[in-house]
C-alpha cells in the first residue's frame, strides 16, 4: 500500500495533504506544476535527448511540414484567396501547430534565432489565414466555408485545440503574443458559435478541452474554462452526428460519447481521444473544484491502469479501433500502443497528480514516459514508431514519416517540454516528482526557493537535491518514492514482482538520516530550510522480475525485466541463440554494466539462461535502433 507508512510526527495533519476522496483542491494547498519555461535541464540522460530533438527531430518536422508535404502551403493558399484546392488530409493543420509547440519548448531549451524566425514566419502565415470572424481552418476555408461546423468528426476543434496549445507555449517562451491573439480570436469565435441555447456539438476527436484550460490560465479569461466545461458536458446525451456515430465499427464508444463524462467508469474506444478527453476533464475538475469530474477520473484511471495497461505504460492494445477492447486483452506482438497514447498518459497522469497529491500517478507517468513514449523516437531523432509492440519476429521497424503524422511532432513536444513534469508546488510546499538533473526557482508564500537536482538517473539511483531559500523558511519538501522501489511495480494487482527486494531506500538530510513521514507515495520532510541544505535519496537499482496476472494469458510463465524505471527487452543483435529458444531459470543472477558506446550509452543487463546460454537485455526504449530485429519483453521461465 502506497499511502500507509508512518505519520508518527503528526506531520500528515499539519501538511493538509489530503487523501482521496477529499482531493487536494483547497486554495491554501492547491498544487500547480512548475512551468517548463522556469526549469533548466542539465540531466545526463535527458539533456542529450532534448538536444537531439532540437537539432534533428524538429528540423525533420519542419522539412516534412513545409517542403515534403503541403501543410504550410495550405495556409499560404488561404491567404492568397485565389480559389486554390486544399492538399492533404483535413486534420493536417494540427501537425503545424504541434510542430510549433515543440519549437516553442526548444527555443527555451536551446535558443536559436533562425528557428525563432522560422516560427515567426509560420505564425505570420497562420495569422494571414485567419478569417475576420476568427475562424482558422485551411480545409474548410479552401473547400467550402458553407460546410464548416457541420461534421463533428472533421477535427475542426481538434485543430483549434492544438493551435491554442502552441500559442500558449510560444507566448511562455518568447513573450510574443501574435499567435496567442490568433488563438484567442478563434476561441472567441468557437464560444460565440456554440455556447447558445439549444446548440449542441460533440467533438469527434477530443483535445480542445485541455487546450481551452491552458488558454484560460494564460489569459485569465474564465469564459475559456467555461467553454471547456461546455464541451465536456455535451458528451453522452445523443448529440453526436457524423461518420463516427454512423460507422458500425466505431459508434459512440469510439469517442467516449455513450455516457456523460461524470458518469464514465471504464475505459473504451480510441486511446488517444480518451487520454485528451480525460486530461481536459481533470483540468476542468481541478480549476472548478468539481467533484463529479474528479471521482469519474479516478474510477476510469483505475480501469486503465489496473486492467488495460502494458508493463511499458503503453495503452490501446487493439489496432482495429486504435484503442481498447476488453479487460486484460494485452497481446504482445500485436500490441498497438500508439506513441500518442503514451504521450497522453503522461499528460493525464500529471493532471491526476495535481488533483490528488498522490505519487502513484507520477509512477505511471514515469513508466509511460521512459518506456511507452520514448520508444516512439529513434536515438538518431529522425525515425519514429506509430505503434509500439512488446514483441517482434523481425519485420517491424521505424519510419521516416507517416501519412497521419501525429506521432513525430507529439513525441517531439513531449521531450522538449519535460520541464513541465519535474516539479510541482503549492504556496507552502514543493514536490519533486521526477528525478532529472535540473534547477529552478519556486516561489512560496514565505519566500522563494532555489532547488537543484544532480543525478545519473535512470542508470544510478542516487539523487542529490540542493535547497537554497531566499530566507530561512519552514516548508514541507515532498520527494516521490517510486512504487517500483517499494515493491509495487504498478498500482493495482495486474503486475507484481516475482522476486524480493534486497536493498532499502535511503534518505538523508545533510549527511544524517532524514526525519520524514510517507504520505501517498511521497517522503515528506518538514524542515527550516537554509542555504546549503542537501537531501540525498538513494534508490535500489536491482534488476527485478515482474510477473503478470494469469488473466493475461500470453504472459503466463513469463517475466519482464525492469531496472529502475526502465523496462528491458531481449533483442536479436545481442543474443546469438534463436530468440524463441531463450528462457530464464527460476532464480536468475543478473549482472549490470554501463556501456557508453552502445545505443547512446545504456546499462546492459546479462544473465545466464535456463539452458546455460547467455541472455542479454537492453532498455525497451532503445530497441530497433540497429535495424529490424526480433525482440521480446516477456521472457519464458523454465526449471
Amino acid at each position: 500500500m502506497r499511502n500507509l507508512m508512518k505519520c508518527g510526527f503528526g506531520f500528515c495533519v499539519l501538511l493538509g495533504l489530503l487523501s482521496e476522496p477529499t482531493f487536494a483542491q483547497q486554495s491554501s494547498s492547491k498544487i500547480s506544476s512548475v512551468n517548463f519555461s522556469k526549469v533548466n535541464i542539465t540531466d545526463n540522460f535527458w539533456a542529450p535527448k532534448i538536444k537531439t530533438v532540437s537539432e534533428v527531430t524538429i528540423p525533420v518536422c519542419i522539412d516534412q511540414t513545409e517542403v515534403k508535404t503541403p501543410r504550410i502551403r495550405n495556409f499560404e493558399k488561404v491567404a492568397r484567396k485565389q480559389g486554390e484546392k486544399h492538399e492533404g488530409i483535413y486534420y493536417d493543420d494540427s501537425d503545424v501547430y504541434k510542430a510549433l509547440e515543440a519549437i516553442a519548448y526548444s527555443l527555451k531549451n536551446h535558443p536559436d534565432a533562425k528557428l525563432e524566425a522560422k516560427a515567426d514566419d509560420w505564425i505570420n502565415k497562420i495569422a494571414a489565414a485567419q478569417l475576420p470572424d476568427g475562424y482558422v481552418n485551411t480545409y474548410y476555408t479552401l473547400t467550402g466555408l458553407n460546410q464548416r461546423w457541420t461534421d463533428m468528426e472533421k477535427h475542426e476543434d481538434y485543430c483549434a485545440g492544438h493551435l491554442m496549445e502552441a500559442a500558449v507555449a510560444y507566448y511562455n517562451t518568447t513573450g510574443k503574443k501574435k499567435l496567442l491573439d490568433v488563438a484567442t480570436r478563434f476561441a472567441d469565435h468557437i464560444d460565440n458559435t456554440f455556447r447558445l441555447k439549444n446548440r449542441n456539438w460533440v467533438t469527434g476527436h477530443q483535445e480542445i478541452e485541455l487546450a481551452l484550460v491552458k488558454l484560460y490560465k494564460a489569459t485569465g479569461k474564465e469564459k475559456y474554462l467555461d467553454l471547456a466545461d461546455w464541451f465536456l458536458q455535451q458528451r453522452g446525451h445523443d448529440h453526436g452526428r457524423g461518420a463516427i456515430w454512423t460507422n458500425p465499427h466505431m459508434g459512440k464508444k469510439y469517442c467516449q460519447d455513450d455516457v456523460p463524462v461524470k458518469d464514465q467508469k471504464q475505459i473504451e474506444g480510441h486511446a488517444v481521444r480518451a487520454m485528451y478527453l480525460y486530461t481536459g476533464a481533470a483540468d476542468v475538475g481541478a480549476a472548478k473544484n468539481d467533484l463529479g469530474y474528479m471521482k469519474s477520473m479516478k474510477t476510469v484511471w483505475e480501469d486503465v491502469v489496473y486492467r488495460n495497461m502494458y508493463i511499458t505504460g503503453g495503452i490501446g492494445s487493439s489496432g482495429s479501433n486504435e484503442g481498447f477492447s476488453v479487460d486484460y486483452d494485452l497481446p504482445n506482438e500485436n500490441a498497438y500502443c500508439e506513441t500518442c497514447a503514451s504521450v497522453g498518459m503522461v499528460l493525464w497522469n500529471e493532471r491526476m497528480n495535481l488533483l490528488t497529491n498522490d505519487a502513484k500517478y507520477i509512477d505511471v507517468l514515469e513508466r509511460s514516459l521512459y518506456n511507452g513514449a520514448l520508444a516512439g523516437l529513434s536515438l538518431s531523432g529522425d525515425r519514429f514508431f506509430y505503434g509500439n509492440p512488446l514483441a517482434s519476429k523481425g519485420g517491424y521497424g521505424r519510419s521516416e514519416w507517416f501519412g497521419t503524422a501525429c506521432c513525430p511532432s507529439n513525441i517531439a513536444r513531449l521531450v522538449e517540454s519535460l520541464g513541465n513534469y519535474i516539479y510541482a508546488s503549492s504556496n507552502n510546499s514543493i514536490l519533486v516528482n521526477l528525478f532529472v538533473g535540473s534547477n529552478t526557482t519556486i516561489p512560496l508564500k514565505k519566500g522563494s526557493v532555489k532547488i537543484k537536482q544532480e543525478t545519473n538517473y535512470p542508470w544510478d539511483g542516487l539523487v542529490n537535491v540542493s535547497i537554497d531559500p531566499s530566507v530561512q523558511i519552514s516548508f514541507p519538501l515532498q520527494i516521490r518514492i517510486p512504487g517500483w522501489a517499494n515493491n509495487q511495480p504498478v498500482p493495482g494487482s495486474t503486475y507484481h514482482y516475482a522476486d524480493k527486494l534486497s536493498k532499502n531506500i535511503n534518505l538523508t538530510l545533510n549527511g544524517k538520516p532524514a526525519k520524514y513521514t510517507v504520505k501517498d507515495g511521497y517522503a515528506v520532510i518538514i524542515n527550516k530550510w537554509k542555504k546549503g541544505d542537501v537531501v540525498k535519496l538513494n534508490l535500489p537499482m536491482e534488476v527485478r522480475q515482474i510477473a503478470a496476472i494469469d488473466s493475461i494469458k500470453e504472459n503466463n510463465n513469463k517475466v519482464a525485466l525492469q531496472r529502475g524505471p526502465l523496462v528491458y527487452c531481449i533483442e536479436q543483435p545481442d543474443n546469438l541463440n534463436k530468440m524463441q529458444d531463450l528462457s530464464l531459470p527460476k532464480n536468475p543472477i543478473f549482472s549490470s554494466s554501463f556501456q557508453k558506446d552502445l545505443l547512446g550509452g545504456i546499462v546492459l543487463v546479462k544473465v545466464e539462461g535456463a539452458k546455460n546460454e547467455l541472455v542479454t537485455a537492453v532498455p525497451y526504449y532503445s530497441w530497433a535502433n540497429r535495424g529490424k530485429s526480433e525482440m521480446q519483453v516477456w521472457v519464458p521461465i523454465k526449471e
